[in-house]
């Protein structure tokens, strides 16, 4: 007796599966097809769209090309005076030492600066009296100015990479070193009469 009701519970599983499997086979189909009927009409609606939205784009187009015409045309403003530059890069000099130099020299006469600079006890003086006239030489020769008549509107030094030493000090001990690099820029312009 037991092993028919057994036969029959296995019996009975089988065929539940299989109307499972039936059933989900029927909605399968149907839910595909309200699928693609849902995504018909929306891509006709998306189609609609971006073809209002070019025609919009066309008059609002055609609208502005008239205003463009009708506006007056404005004055060229002065051109400014040319402004010539020239850099040294990687001079091994601290930056901090090189700014006490450049802030007397900015805004002077190229002549007060090269006076200054031929005279002046710091090692920073050496390297920006050669970037002066470096920046007077490219006036002359790139932009056909005169290079003893220009000022220092701008000069900068920004540092550059530091390159890092170890000293020996007592008891076996290292301290470190750093030997610090300099970015001048200099930039002249015309003596305005």
């Amino acid at each position: 007796m037991a092993d028919d009701k057994k036969d029959k519970k296995a019996a009975k599983k089988p065929a539940a599966k299989s109307d499972a499997k039936k059933a989900k086979a029927k909605k399968a189909p149907a839910k595909k097809a309200e699928k693609k009927a849902a995504k018909k009409p929306a891509a006709k609606k998306e189609s609609k769209k971006p073809a209002a939205k070019t025609d919009v784009k066309k008059d609002s187009k055609a609208k502005k090309e008239p205003a463009k015409k009708a506006a007056p045309k404005k004055a060229k403003a002065p051109a400014a005076p040319p402004v010539v530059k020239a850099k040294a890069r990687y001079v091994r000099i601290a930056p901090r030492k090189v700014r006490l130099i450049a802030d007397q020299v900015r805004g002077m006469h190229i002549e007060q600066a090269r006076a200054l600079l031929a005279f002046s006890p710091r090692g920073a003086a050496e390297p920006i009296q050669k970037l002066i006239n470096s920046a007077a030489a490219n006036a002359e020769n790139n932009h056909d100015l005169i290079g003893d008549e220009m000022r220092v509107s701008s000069i900068t030094v920004d540092e550059g990479p530091t390159l890092r030493r170890f000293r020996p000090r007592a008891m076996g001990r290292a301290t470190p070193i750093n030997k610090r690099t300099s970015h001048i820029a200099v930039a002249l312009t015309p003596v305005e009469d």
